[in-house]
C-alpha cells in the first residue's frame, strides 16, 4: 500500500543510529576498529567495540524482533554493539520529528531507517544521508538485483529496503465457488471487478452481502493512481496528476457500483457509520476488498476476526486491458547518516537486517534474492484451511507483476493534495456533480497548492 494507506500493509519500522562508542585511530577496509600500538610497547592493544545506536519506533512486538536481530548480528560481529532506542513507540511520524531534532542539534547519526521513500528523499535532499554506491561496489552488488525498490537521487542510492508491503484483492472463496467464479489472475481489470461484484451480491440470511467494499481512504478513490503510479498525486515532473483519465473513470465506476448495480456499500454509509473494513470482509458483509499484505496474518486470526470461509488473493485490477501491470511497493528503508564516523559498521548492520530471513522476521522482506515463502507460511500460522494458498503465493510471487521505481518527487504538501482528492471525491459521490466538474475542481485546487509552494 502506499504511504497513505499505508494503508498501506497495514505495521511499520524505523531506525536511527547515533554514535555512542569510539574506535581506534586505524581501521581496516571493513571499518573495524583495528589495533593501535601503545607508545611504550610494540604489543598491539585489544580491539575496542564500536557502538551504534539504533533509533526506532518499536512497539512491544517489534522490539522483540529488533532484539533478536541484534543478538544474531552481535554474535557474528563481536566488535560491533548495537543499542536499540525507541523514540516514540508505535508512531513513525513523531519519530521522524525527533530525528530532525537530533540532526538539527548536530548529534552524530550513524544509521537511519525511514517508514517510506518520501521521508527518506526529504532528508537526502538536505544532505543528511550518505550515498550507498561505494558500499555496494565494494561488495560487488547491483542494488536493483538485490531489492524491490531502491531509492535513488542524482545517480546515488540512499536507502536499503528492509521490508515490503504490497496491495492485493481479498476474495471470499466460498462466495466465489457458489457463484461459479474463478480466482482472478494478473491482467484482470476494474471492469472485470465490477462484473464480479454484481455476481457476488446477494441476500445472506436477511443480511445483504455486497460484492465489494470500498473504504474511506484515498486509496479507494482511485486505486490506479495509488497503486499503478509512482506518486499518488503528482507526476515525476511535479505537476498534478488529477487530470489523469483514471480519476474520471474510477469515480464513475464507484457511482455505478453504488447507485446502479447496488453491489458496493454506499460511501455515505461508510463514512457515516465509521465502518471498519476488516469487519465488513470477515463478517461476510462484502465478498471482495482491496487491501494489502499486512492482512495476511489476520486472515487466520479467528480469535480477533471470527469466520469460517476461505480467503483467496488476487492482484490489483488494471485500469484497462493491456495497461502496465507494475505496482507500487511500499516498505521501510534504512540509510546511513552523512556525518557518521562508522559508516561501514552501519552499512553492515543495514544489510544484515534487510537480508535476515530468520524466524525473528514478522514482515515480508524487500530483499529479492532470499526465499520469502517460509515467512509467508509463518504469517499464515496454524489455520491454513482459511487460505487459498495457491492464489496467495501466485499473487505475492508472480513474475507477471513488477515493482515501480520509487518516486523522486518530494514535497511538503502531500496532505493538502490528499485532502483535495478526498474533498473532490466527496463532491462527486455525495451529490449530483459530474466527474468532469469534480476533476476540474481538483486540478484547479492542486495547481493553487503547487504554485503557492513553488514561490
Amino acid at each position: 500500500m502506499k504511504k497513505h494507506a499505508t494503508l498501506l500493509l497495514s505495521v511499520i519500522l524505523l531506525a536511527v543510529t547515533v554514535l555512542a562508542g569510539c574506535s581506534s585511530s586505524t581501521g581496516d577496509s571493513k571499518g573495524n576498529s583495528g589495533t593501535t600500538a601503545p607508545k611504550s610497547s610494540s604489543e598491539p592493544a585489544a580491539q575496542e567495540k564500536v557502538t551504534i545506536r539504533y533509533f526506532n519506533w518499536d512497539n512491544d512486538v517489534q522490539a522483540q524482533t529488533t532484539a533478536e536481530y541484534i543478538k544474531q548480528f552481535e554474535a557474528e560481529n563481536p566488535n560491533i554493539r548495537v543499542e536499540s532506542v525507541s523514540l516514540v513507540p508505535g508512531n513513525s511520524l513523531e519519530t521522524m520529528k525527533k530525528l530532525d531534532f537530533l540532526v538539527a542539534s548536530e548529534e552524530q547519526v550513524d544509521l537511519i531507517a525511514f517508514p517510506n521513500a518520501s521521508e527518506l528523499f526529504a532528508r537526502a535532499q538536505n544532505g543528511v544521508l550518505a550515498p550507498l554506491n561505494d558500499f555496494y561496489a565494494a561488495d560487488g552488488l547491483k542494488p536493483d538485483e538485490e531489492y524491490m525498490v531502491n531509492p535513488k537521487m542524482n545517480d546515488n542510492y540512499y536507502g536499503i529496503q528492509t521490508n515490503a508491503t504490497t496491495n492485493f484483492i481479498v476474495l471470499n472463496k466460498d462466495a466465489l465457488d457458489e457463484a461459479g467464479l474463478e480466482v482472478p489472475k494478473a491482467g484482470w481489470t476494474w471492469d472485470d471487478f465490477r462484473d464480479y461484484a454484481k455476481k457476488l451480491t446477494k441476500d445472506n440470511n436477511g443480511t445483504k452481502q455486497y460484492g465489494a467494499y470500498f473504504h474511506s481512504w484515498p486509496l479507494y478513490m482511485n486505486p490506479a493512481a495509488q497503486v499503478n503510479m509512482r506518486h499518488p498525486f503528482l507526476t515525476e515532473e511535479g505537476e498534478t496528476n488529477f487530470s489523469d483519465p483514471t480519476f474520471k473513470y474510477f469515480f464513475e465506476l464507484r457511482r455505478a457500483m453504488e447507485a446502479e448495480d447496488k453491489s458496493a456499500k454506499p460511501y455515505s454509509d461508510v463514512i457515516g457509520a465509521k465502518l471498519a473494513y476488516r469487519t465488513e470482509f470477515f463478517d461476510g458483509k462484502a465478498a471482495m476488498m482491496l487491501t494489502g499484505s499486512w492482512m495476511i496474518s489476520e486472515i487466520g486470526d479467528t480469535e480477533k476476526y471470527p469466520h469460517t470461509f476461505k480467503t483467496a488473493i488476487a492482484p490489483v485490477p488494471l485500469p484497462s486491458e493491456g495497461a502496465d501491470p507494475s505496482v507500487f511497493i511500499g516498505g521501510n528503508f534504512v540509510s546511513i547518516g552523512a556525518n557518521s564516523k562508522h559508516k561501514e559498521e552501519s552499512y553492515k548492520f543495514a544489510r544484515f537486517i534487510s537480508t535476515n530471513l530468520s524466524e525473528a522476521r514478522i514482515e515480508l522482506p524487500g530483499w529479492i534474492k532470499g526465499d520469502a515463502k517460509p515467512i509467508v507460511e509463518r504469517l499464515i500460522g496454524e489455520n491454513k484451511e482459511l487460505y487459498d494458498l495457491d492464489s496467495l503465493m501466485y499473487t505475492l510471487f508472480t513474475d507477471e507483476i513488477k515493482p515501480l521505481p520509487a518516486s523522486n518527487v518530494v514535497v511538503s504538501y502531500d496532505k493538502e493534495l490528499d485532502q483535495i482528492l478526498t474533498d473532490g471525491f466527496s463532491k462527486f459521490i455525495l451529490s449530483n456533480q459530474s466527474a468532469d466538474e469534480a476533476q476540474k475542481w481538483m486540478v484547479d485546487e492542486a495547481n493553487k497548492v503547487i504554485q503557492k509552494n513553488s514561490k
